[in-house]
């Protein structure tokens, strides 16, 4: 994680992960999906607790902690890794206009970093953010529920799908959510 921003075990944080060069791959349903899915899976498996999301066009936000025996920075290293290798290899299978722009960006964002193989998909580092009073925990949760709306996406964030914002409403939105206290 780094010296600027460590991540301690029994923190709330709030994520920012990042597409490198920020390329807008998040406006195809698919790319999207494969990140759903891999929340989904973390939250079974990883220990991950979801308390809000938000997947934009080119980055995701999240609010999350993880279950006791789980750490967050073993979570965000398989989350990256895995969702990395399905969406190159979506990006290869799927009809994709921009395939050869894209695997061009993200071939040139690894070339120099002997821990890449071929490609670098998410930005270094995570901006984790420590919630650590609860105005901050409400505006960084204001903030990602918005998010859409500032996008001029939709005009009510309750109406964005790939959103926490809805069950913070009293709805039920795609991914179980852990409410803040």
């Amino acid at each position: 994680m780094g010296l600027k921003n460590p991540i301690h075990p029994e923190g709330t944080y709030y994520l920012t992960l990042t597409v490198v060069d920020w390329v807008d791959i998040f406006t195809r349903p698919v790319y999207r999906h494969i990140i759903v899915d891999a929340l989904a899976y973390c939250q079974r498996e990883k220990g991950l607790i979801l308390h809000a999301w938000v997947v934009m066009s080119n980055h995701i936000h999240l609010i999350a902690s993880a279950a006791e025996g789980h750490t967050l920075s073993d979570f965000l290293r398989d989350f990256k890794k895995y969702t990395s290798k399905k969406i190159l290899d979506a990006i290869k299978e799927v009809p994709e206009s921009r395939r050869a722009w894209m695997l061009n960006r993200f071939e040139y964002a690894g070339r120099h970093d002997p821990k890449i193989k071929n490609y670098r998909f998410w930005q270094e580092g995570n901006e984790a953010k420590e919630l650590v009073t609860h105005d901050f925990a409400r505006q960084k949760l204001d903030y990602l529920h918005e998010n859409p709306v500032r996008a001029e996406w939709v005009d009510k964030a309750v109406d964005y799908r790939y959103s926490s914002a809805i069950d913070y409403a009293g709805g039920r939105g795609i991914l179980r959510v852990d409410f803040l206290s």
